[in-house]
């Protein structure tokens, strides 16, 4: 998911969403630990995304506040 996507999307829906990603980021981890992961790549990834995610989230947490 790029950075507009997450963009659009509400507080609501980027706390799901970082919620999801780091589910599956988990699962990932479970995966190279159990020697079944065949692209290690996707663990970076996701970690990244999970990261953009969080950074999305803290700006409209924080613009909401200032706005109040």
């Amino acid at each position: 998911m790029n950075t507009s996507e997450l963009r659009q999307k509400d507080v609501a829906g980027l706390q799901s969403e970082v919620k999801s990603l780091q589910k599956a980021h988990f699962g990932l981890r479970m995966q190279k630990a159990t020697q079944q992961l065949n692209n290690t790549a996707t663990l970076r990834s996701t970690r990244r995304e999970i990261a953009r995610a969080k950074t999305i989230l803290v700006e409209k947490q924080t613009a909401a506040k200032s706005a109040t």
